[in-house]
């Protein structure tokens, strides 16, 4: 057994240590022959006196420094690569041909390598070293420059294309769009034989029927209620008449040699245009002699027909700009989809119309009152009367077409109406019937003659207040005053 030496080490101060050199406490020799005797042989052992001499020694001894080991991990140096390291990449025909505008016959006398195709219908492919198509792209256009303009003009070449071809599928789609599952003009008589064309012809033909025995009716009755009826069936019949012609119209294949009809639209704007401001005309004078407003007057539809006639004539106008406008879009553009939103304007500005004449005429078929202006006057005038005391429940309706109708409640003064009798009576005559008068039925014969004439009186203030009311107010066609 072998103790080794321990060493401290300080940076500053001396080291110190206790060593023991190869102190061997024992060793045993095996000596080979024989039987292979064992010698035991004990070492000398030095003496503590020496151990200390040795230890002082060492201590006195110069140090001995190891030199310092320090582990460098080795690092790889980077390399720079250059052009030469990509000589050897490959290239497919397809991309030197579009990348490097190249012909097939350009590539035919470059060298040819087989690659495993990344396909897994293809077990190899055709490939060439991008090296080979640079050198063959200079040769052929013999310069990067040339190359580049080449490039540049392809390019925009394809952007054209595309876009020609863009917009060439566009027209053909919305051309496909605009013909849907059209069906031969033969056939067209086959579509009402089924489906909703044949719902519709028998409605026809059951409105129609209808119609003309409605109109038999009316002829030999002369009912207005018939005459209603047979003009509701018309209007049905009409109505399915259209839906009739939408369906053949839905069938047929556009015929792209018809021409527009330009010329029947502009007819058709100056002899509307001519009819609306006829009715702007006497609509304008109407309201003057009402004293009010054209906007009020018509918002107020006080004369119906001719609101009808401005209304109609505005929308039928308008109609003939907005087909006008959206039938040049579509001939000017070849998109048939402004055709159809004009058919949509025309029909909403129908509706819009329609909406509005029903609004404004309700009041008419419910019974509208005159201007409250107007009901003043009228109720001032009556009860300026020396012979009315008051005026109650007074209502004054428009009946249209200028037509009004007064209805009152009329306090009269019976003293007045009185009086009004006296003064067409020979006053000599009365003094000497009343002096006659002597028993109670002398007095009731003599009340009977008077009183009657009084009543008679009456009436004939009520009629003369009447007419003065239709002098003064000429659309007053009905008077009606009730004694109160």
């Amino acid at each position: 057994m072998t103790f080794e030496s321990f060493t401290y080490m300080g940076s500053h101060i001396h080291p110190c240590a206790s060593l023991l050199n190869s102190v061997k406490l024992y060793s045993t020799d095996v000596q080979k022959g024989g039987q292979g005797s064992q010698t035991p042989r004990a070492d000398k052992v030095p003496s503590l006196a020496q151990t200390a001499e040795n230890i002082g020694a060492e201590l006195k001894a110069p140090l001995k420094q190891d030199p310092l080991q320090v582990r460098v991990k080795a690092v790889l140096k980077k390399r720079e690569y250059g052009s030469k390291y990509t000589k050897n990449n490959f290239i497919t025909g397809v991309r030197a041909i579009n990348e490097f505008c190249l012909k097939s016959s350009d590539l035919e006398q470059l060298r040819k390598i087989r690659r495993r195709s990344p396909h897994d219908d293809t077990e190899s492919f055709t490939v060439f070293l991008r090296s080979d198509v640079e050198a063959k792209a200079l040769e052929v256009w013999g310069s990067l420059e040339a190359l580049a303009r080449e490039k540049k003009l392809r390019k925009e070449a394809e952007i054209e294309y595309r876009e020609r071809l863009f917009r060439n599928q566009r027209i053909l789609r919305e051309y496909g769009d605009f013909l849907g599952n059209t069906k031969p003009r033969s056939r067209a008589v086959s579509v009402f034989l089924k489906g909703p064309g044949k719902v519709v012809m028998v409605a026809i033909c059951i409105n129609g029927l209808n119609c003309f025995f409605k109109f038999l009716a009316w002829i030999y009755t002369g009912s207005a209620s018939m005459f209603s009826e047979a003009i509701h069936s018309l209007s049905d019949t009409c109505n399915q008449g259209l839906l009739a012609l939408g369906i053949s119209k839905s069938i047929q294949t556009p015929d792209p040699s018809h021409p527009k009809a330009y010329c029947i639209l502009a007819g058709s704007l100056v002899s509307e245009g001519a009819t609306l401001l006829v009715a702007i005309n006497e609509l304008r004078r109407s309201a003057q002699a009402k004293g009010t407003s054209f906007y009020k007057y018509v918002m107020e539809s006080r004369d119906p027909s001719t609101n009808v006639i401005l209304l109609e004539d505005t929308a039928a106008v308008l109609g003939v700009i907005i087909a006008a406008t959206c039938m040049g879009l579509t001939s000017i553009t070849g998109n048939p989809l402004y055709d159809s939103l004009g058919s949509l304007g025309v029909g909403t500005l129908l509706g819009v119309v329609s909406a509005f004449l029903i609004y404004t005429n309700t009041e008419a078929l419910l019974g509208r009152s005159i201007q409250p202006e107007q009901v003043q006057r009228l109720t001032e005038l009556l009860e300026n009367d020396p012979s009315v005391r008051a005026i109650h429940d007074v209502k004054a309706t428009d009946l249209g077409l200028g037509k009004v109708r007064f209805k009152a409640e009329v306090d009269f003064d019976g003293r007045v109406v009185t009086r009004s009798y006296l003064e067409k009576q020979d006053f000599d005559q009365m003094m000497q019937e009343i002096q006659e008068v002597r028993t109670p039925e002398q007095l009731e014969a003599f009340m009977l003659k008077h009183g009657e004439n009084i009543i008679d009186t009456l009436g004939a203030e009520v009629d003369r207040l009447e007419k003065e009311l239709k002098k003064r107010n000429p659309e007053i066609r009905h008077v009606d005053l009730e004694i109160l």
